[in-house]
């Protein structure tokens, strides 16, 4: 690890790990205050792939989206020639991803409370031209005070105005059907990715699901939204309605994020 970095903060003990790289939690000895920190092994990235592209860039995107109550704040950042360590607010409490499985489904209010947060982090990023593009409960986090944090921009892109973003990037259950088929995409991936966590929380499942990947993303394509009655038989027509926006195979009829925030069930809890 990079000297510097031992010298400004203590290394504590693992609290995560990806593909490419651990997260560990690190004290500040000026401050005695926690963070975490995401150490990228680069010799595990080939080159001049998607991937290693948007691993090395997440700082410069981080530094262009932060401070924001919902996105997970970039503290510091070392980098040598073997990896890359960015020092990031410390989210204690449990991921959305393990809060779904600890509960089965949320109540609507609870999920409504959420996805609000999370959608002002996604209109946010896509008013600096950033696409996610892994929009997922695992990337959910939740800091000390229990706010949503947006976090894991490895695979986030910067597109230029008026220009699409290409490459099959994100996570089976959450992508969004137009990455699939091969054709360049917008920012509304990332609400399509929202539409499907917001229906996860409301049920316990996904929309579209499989018995393997190529199931899964066969089920996508098709996009045939349902509300099985087991699940959805408290569940308000409000929240039904912007879920059939968000989760719209047809990206020209596809709420935006803002469209999102402003919908009825968003800002009355209108049911």
């Amino acid at each position: 690890m990079t000297q510097q970095l031992h010298k400004d903060y203590q290394i504590c003990e693992e609290i995560g790990r990806g593909r490419y790289g651990t997260v560990f939690r690190c004290v500040s000895p000026a401050s005695g205050d926690s963070f975490a920190v995401k150490s990228i092994d680069k010799r595990l990235i080939s080159g001049d792939s998607l991937e290693s592209q948007c691993l090395l860039t997440e700082p410069k995107i981080l530094q262009l989206l932060t401070p924001h109550p919902q996105i997970t704040q970039l503290i510091d950042c070392y980098e040598d020639d073997t990896y890359l360590h960015m020092v990031l607010e410390l989210c204690p409490n449990l991921d959305l991803h393990q809060i779904i499985v600890d509960h089965g489904s949320l109540p609507e209010c609870k999920a409504r409370k959420i996805i609000t947060q999370l959608m002002q982090a996604i209109a946010h990023c896509h008013k600096f031209n950033i696409i996610h593009r892994d929009i997922k409960p695992d990337n959910v986090l939740f800091d000390s005070r229990n706010r949503v944090k947006l976090a894991d921009f490895g695979s986030a892109e910067v597109v230029g105005e008026g220009e699409l973003a290409r490459g099959v990037v994100g996570t089976p259950y959450y992508v969004a059907p137009e990455v699939l088929s091969g054709r360049d995409y917008g920012e509304k991936v990332d609400v399509w990715s929202a539409g499907v966590v917001l229906y996860v929380m409301l049920a316990g499942f996904p929309p579209f699901y499989g018995d393997d990947a190529v199931g899964i993303f066969e089920a996508v394509l098709r996009a045939n939204l349902r509300f099985p009655t087991r699940a959805f038989q408290s569940v308000s027509p409000s929240v039904k309605d912007l879920l059939r926006r968000m989760l719209c195979k047809d990206v020209s009829r596809r709420f935006s994020a803002e469209q999102v925030l402003r919908h009825p069930w968003m800002t009355s809890g209108g049911d």
